[in-house]
Order: C-alpha cells, then structure tokens, then sequence
C-alpha cells in the first residue's frame, strides 16, 4: 500500500510538473492568472446570480437560494475542514514552480476552486441540463488554472472537483424533494422581444 500511495505522489508531481512547467507559454502565462483570481470568480459568480434574479423564471430564483448553499457548503468543507485535516503543503512552498501568483498561506488538498465551480455546475446541471456545456467546460478550465499558476497539484483538483460535484448533486436532490417542480423542463431566461426579433 505504502509503494501505490508512493507511486500516486510520483505521478501527481510528474503531472503537475508536465503542465506548469511543460506546457508553460507566454499565452497561459497571461490569461491563467486572470482565470484563477478570486475577485475575478466572485464578480462573474454575482453577476450570474444577479442575472438569474433578474431574467430568471420561479425555479432558477429559487436555484440561486440552492447556489448560495453549494458554494457554501462546498468551500466551508474544503477550506475549514479537508485542508486542516489533510495538511498538504502546496506546490509552490515544497518545488521549485512556475509560480504566477501569489502562493497562498493555506493548505493545498483539496482545492476550493475546483469544489466551488464543480458544485456549481452539477447543481445546475440538475435543474437545466443543457447548461451542463456552459458550466463544465470554464470549471474545467479555472480547475486546471491552479496547477498552471503553480498553486495545486492535479490531485488537489480532482479532490475538488469531486468534493463541489457531490455536494452540487445532493443540494439539487434536497431541493427536488421539498419543490418538485425545482426539476423537469429546461429553467427559463426572459428575453427582452426586441433583442429576440433582432435574431430572427
């Protein structure tokens, strides 16, 4: 057992290496750290939110109350009770990285980013499935953000991504139980008829 945990922490330097190193170019090296930053993420995450209370139908207005929740619970459980627990120092403290940012005070497994954008986006996925290829591909790639900028390891990520998944998952199914009509038809954004005869 000793040598697999051994050979998976082999593997996740090599990986983390691969790409913050490897696959480093001036391209990544501009647009990663403008995808990683919190103030970046929290102002497009209320600016949907806001939309969503704006333009959204009864049942993605009530989805944002589910939001709140997700990212809530998700980040609480990463930050205050996985990272503690775990103590992964990350990257940036123990290799010599490509660091892009700063390195962060905290611990690295697992990362709230991924838990955060991956709860959000099984939430949704739930309650409009077609947002499902608005949602996972940007969680995929803000996940991915952090190994670039040096502040991650890939394990890190995939802990997340599987921690945001299930809690995003079982928010959806608690709200689905006491609101049945939280899940069905696709969920409905109201398009000024001006902007939609412009489409036709």
């Amino acid at each position: 057992m000793l040598e697999i945990v051994k050979w998976l922490a082999s593997l996740d330097k090599t990986i983390l290496l691969l790409i913050n190193q490897s696959l480093a170019n001036p391209v990544t090296d501009s647009i990663m750290p403008f995808i990683t930053a919190d103030l970046h993420l929290k102002i497009f995450y209320g600016f949907c939110l806001f939309m969503i209370l704006w333009k959204g139908d009864k049942r993605l207005r009530f989805a944002v109350i589910a939001s709140l929740i997700t990212v809530a619970i998700s980040d609480q459980l990463s930050s205050s009770v996985l990272k503690p627990l775990f103590a992964r120092p990350r990257p940036c403290r123990d290799l010599e990285v490509h660091l892009l940012v700063a390195c962060g005070s905290g611990f690295s497994l697992p990362s709230s980013h991924a838990a955060n954008l991956f709860g959000q986006a099984f939430l949704f996925r739930t309650i409009a499935p077609k947002s499902a290829k608005y949602l996972i591909p940007p969680a995929v790639v803000v996940a991915l953000s952090r190994v670039f900028v040096g502040v991650h390891y890939p394990f890190d990520i995939i802990v997340g991504a599987a921690l945001g998944t299930l809690v995003g998952f079982g928010i959806s199914q608690i709200f689905i139980r006491f609101l049945p009509n939280f899940h069905g038809a696709e969920a409905y954004i109201d398009v000024p008829k001006s902007a939609a005869n412009n489409n036709l």
